[in-house]
């Protein structure tokens, strides 16, 4: 029962959810294998969202209620959890913030904005008054605020491992002013000159053309499955079937021998910040 101290239930909504669910689970004498016995999920699964690090599915909730006899508490609250869980971010795109965190490696294919990850917050804040011109100043620095605590991942020296494919378009067509632009192709280079990333540019005439419309993310975890996500401007997409996961990998992956190698991309992201620093972009 000493256990239950680990978890502050006023931190959030999530941690609420958590400290009453372990409390709950505890007190009916059970551990966290018995409790998921008769679902489809493991107990590593329901030790994290007793620790809030992920939200409670509707399923597991209602098969949680029943071992507990929690006359539905659970399943009521799921809604709470997954409103506070998702913060600033679009309804569609919170389980994959959510999920990046868990991440033992992240794959991105990027063919019309650099990927949230690596985005300065200039280029966030051009990027949120172009998509959602009516936000109020505070909405938009709420969003600013969550795009950049989604790059904290990046302070682990070695996990993710991160690798993404950049259009050309991306480095060559300033979404910024000239200086800014430069500061964005910095932080990428940075980066990756602190081998956390590894940066591939698609060149504009590259024979290689399935996908090139359309933005991809993977994720590769320790104790999960593989998931695919891809989105528009105000939808968003999860894939986790298996097969059609590995099809979508399989054609990522020729894009990726398509691109520059990574030597030569990170020149020539660098190549182009220093034209952006000095006035001599090329048109």
């Amino acid at each position: 029962m000493g256990t239950s101290k680990d978890i502050d239930g006023s931190a959030s909504v999530p941690a609420f959810y958590g400290k009453e669910l372990r409390w709950r689970r505890e007190a009916a004498g059970l551990t966290l294998q018995q409790t998921v016995d008769g679902s489809f999920y493991g107990a590593s699964y329901l030790s994290e969202i007793e620790r809030a690090q992920r939200r409670m599915p509707e399923d597991l909730a209602r098969h949680v209620d029943q071992v507990l006899k929690a006359d539905g508490f659970f399943e009521r609250r799921c809604e709470d959890v997954r409103r506070a869980k998702r913060g600033a971010h679009a309804e569609y795109f919170a389980p994959v913030a959510e999920a990046e965190k868990r991440a033992r490696a992240i794959a991105e294919w990027s063919n019309a904005l650099i990927p949230g990850l690596l985005q300065t917050e200039q280029y966030a804040r051009a990027v949120i008054h172009s998509t959602h011109p009516l936000d109020l100043p505070e909405e938009v620095e709420a969003k600013i605020h969550a795009r950049m605590q989604r790059a904290a991942l990046f302070e682990d020296p070695k996990r993710p491992e991160y690798w993404t494919i950049l259009h050309e378009c991306l480095v060559r067509q300033p979404l910024l002013p000239p200086g800014e632009m430069a500061d964005q192709l910095d932080r990428i280079a940075a980066l990756a000159r602190r081998r956390r990333i590894v940066p591939q540019v698609l060149l504009w005439n590259s024979a290689v053309q399935p996908f090139l419309g359309l933005p991809l993310m993977f994720m590769e975890f320790d104790d999960e499955p593989p998931l695919a996500y891809t989105e528009g401007s105000f939808h968003g997409e999860i894939v986790e079937d298996p097969a059609l996961v590995k099809r979508y990998r399989t054609s990522y992956d020729r894009l990726r021998a398509a691109a520059l190698p990574p030597e030569a991309s990170l020149a020539m992201i660098e190549q182009a910040a220093e034209e952006y620093r000095n006035g001599k972009q090329r048109d």
